[in-house]
């Protein structure tokens, strides 16, 4: 068997390394001045260091059977850098992947008949649209998560600005500030944040990469009044839990500035329950009061929803093995919930889950066909959903996971399904995944009209991704996505 010289392989890693470097400047002038936001088949290219865009060019071999490197992507970002591009997502390692297929044709040629739509659509004059405020209300792990989607997202015409953070009065003003700071700044699960944070204690701002963020003092939304700080027509995102009802959550839109209220999750009574991706385009502008469902119905509806369209769901089982919350207890003591009382650390804990029913706030059409239990388990991140389901049309393993990966790369769903295929995954593998859910293929069971599938999702941060996607609909962020998903 042949093999490449040692000297050989490490000149090519160094060269690959070198244009990946060539690459980021290009990727960033499309985000700054044409609102161009570059991915890899879903995975996005800005802001990401050398390693992690040679990485995520390694993936493209897993999901499309093709090998593509950045030698193959970089002529086609740097005729992009002059084609004079219009707003847009643009995938461009599928665009690398039938660049190579098709042959002949020049970078610049190629891509004005891929992105004819927006070619030489530019406008300078245009300008970036008017922002959107943004007021999370409540800092706990949600909260945290969002404000650093939030600030990773700021600029390139995504028109999200985070104003404003509110949390209830602790005393000592200045070491309050420094601890939320430092709670933003260090995660344990997530690692450090990646920018810069300063605390200014007579404004009582936090400055994180250059958004300047307000943090306010209040023990209920009626003691708030938001134009005092210059903020009007903002989203509030509720991310504490204690209101899930119109009456509890209306209290946000009775403050001054408040266009909207968003509640991090399952809203009760005639709150429309929303998964991005499936029924966000239900929202109205007389919905005032929203919510973005829970970080399960998120990670299953898109799967479910795509199994119906192709299999038909009769009916089925989702049993879901959660990591632990900030709701239970460390060590065994009193908990108004069954079981919850007992340490979190310590326990698989048996508990409800609402999952199951709140999927036909979704998908109306699983009405009856679904049941569902929950496990809390000793970790701290990333949670799996396993749909036991009894189909309408027969499958096997093979046929079924080569559905649900097309589904992962070319549908309208590619940002709510992601789609692994390796034997050595396990949870912490996951963290960080802005997917809503991830088919686990080397777990699929299919024999006839009978399949099992296992999703992993990041219960904080994917689903923070969701609830993101939901501002950017209500704010108006609309992003032309090309080139167009042959399944969407």
């Amino acid at each position: 068997m042949s093999q490449q010289p040692l000297d050989t392989v490490f000149q090519d890693w160094h060269d690959d390394q070198a244009v990946a470097e060539q690459l980021i400047p290009l990727i960033g002038r499309l985000y700054r001045h044409h609102n161009v936001v570059t991915t890899l088949f879903g995975r996005s290219l800005f802001n990401r260091s050398v390693i992690r865009i040679l990485k995520d060019h390694r993936f493209v071999r897993k999901v499309e059977g093709t090998e593509l490197s950045v030698r193959d992507t970089f002529p086609l970002v740097e005729a992009m850098a002059r084609l004079n591009l219009g707003p847009a997502h643009v995938d461009v390692g599928k665009l690398g992947v039938a660049f190579k297929k098709q042959g002949g044709k020049g970078a610049e040629t190629f891509l004005r008949e891929e992105l004819a739509e927006i070619v030489g659509a530019h406008d300078p004059g245009a300008g970036n649209g008017k922002p959107k405020d943004v007021v999370l209300y409540g800092f706990g792990r949600i909260g945290r998560i969002l404000a650093r989607v939030l600030i990773d997202k700021a600029g390139g015409g995504n028109l999200l600005r985070l104003r404003a953070i509110v949390v209830r009065g602790r005393g000592d003003i200045a070491q309050d500030l420094q601890k939320r700071a430092s709670l933003l700044r260090r995660d344990s699960v997530h690692g450090p944040f990646h920018g810069t944070i300063s605390v200014d204690v007579e404004a009582r701002t936090l400055t994180a990469n250059g958004n300047l963020i307000q943090v306010i003092y209040a023990d209920s939304p009626s003691e708030i009044d938001y134009t005092a700080y210059g903020i009007d027509e903002a989203v509030v995102v509720d991310n504490t839990g204690i209101w899930r009802d119109e009456a509890g959550l209306g209290q946000h839109l009775e403050c001054k500035g408040v266009a909207k209220a968003l509640l991090t999750a399952p809203g009760k009574g005639d709150i429309p329950n929303i998964v991005y991706g499936i029924n966000h385009q239900d929202i109205g502008d007389a919905d005032r009061i929203l919510s973005a469902a829970s970080c399960t119905t998120n990670a299953i509806v898109p799967v479910l929803k795509v199994l119906n369209d192709e299999f038909g769901v009769a009916h089925g089982h989702v049993e879901t093995v959660h990591a632990y919350t900030n709701d239970q207890n460390l060590i065994d003591n009193y908990h108004k919930g069954d079981r919850r009382g007992r340490s979190a650390a310590l326990n698989m804990v048996l508990t409800e889950t609402g999952a199951a029913k709140a999927v036909v706030k979704a998908l109306p059409e699983f009405a009856g066909k679904l049941t569902g239990n929950a496990i809390r388990v000793p970790i701290p991140n990333v949670s799996m959903a396993i749909l036991n389901l009894t189909l309408e049309r027969e499958t096997d393993t093979q046929a079924l996971n080569d559905y649900l990966r097309r589904m992962s790369i070319d549908s309208a769903y590619q940002k709510q399904i992601d789609y692994v295929d390796s034997p050595e995954v396990v949870s912490s593998d996951f963290v960080g995944n802005r997917h809503a859910g991830i088919v686990d293929a080397k777990a699929t069971i299919a024999n006839g009209k009978h399949v099992v599938l296992y999703v992993w999702y990041d219960n904080e941060f994917g689903y923070s991704c969701q609830v993101v996607r939901i501002l950017q609909h209500v704010s108006n962020v609309r992003f032309l996505k090309l080139p167009r998903a042959a399944n969407a």
